[in-house]
């Protein structure tokens, strides 16, 4: 199988983009996934919830979930800028269903 021309590769500045995107991404679902268990537990101790109301609890809840759609939302590719949305999870796709682009870093030749 004939290796991929360098142009299916990103360059190192996409590279960092897209590696800080991954990283932003990980914190913020490790963060939301921890102040979700807290706050679930906690809930009622801390006067979120009763037995009939879960107003404060339910904006609270919506408050952590929505910044991790609106990051699954930002991502693009960065050679074609076609948005990936959901194809990601916590990390970027593999390679861009679009353009083709491998959005992982090419594998130095062994010396």
């Amino acid at each position: 199988m004939p290796n991929p021309s360098p142009s299916h590769y990103l360059t190192p500045e996409q590279d960092r983009r897209l590696r800080r995107w991954e990283n932003c991404n990980r914190g913020y679902f490790i963060f939301a996934f921890f102040a979700l268990i807290v706050v679930l537990v906690f809930s009622s101790q801390l006067g979120l919830s009763s037995g009939d109301s879960w107003g404060p609890l339910g904006v609270l809840l919506a408050l952590l979930v929505s910044p991790i759609i609106v990051l699954q939302l930002r991502l693009a590719c960065p050679a074609c800028h076609h948005k990936i949305g959901w194809q990601a999870k916590l990390m970027a796709p593999d390679q861009c269903s679009h353009c083709g682009v491998f959005l992982r870093a090419r594998e130095k030749p062994s010396a």
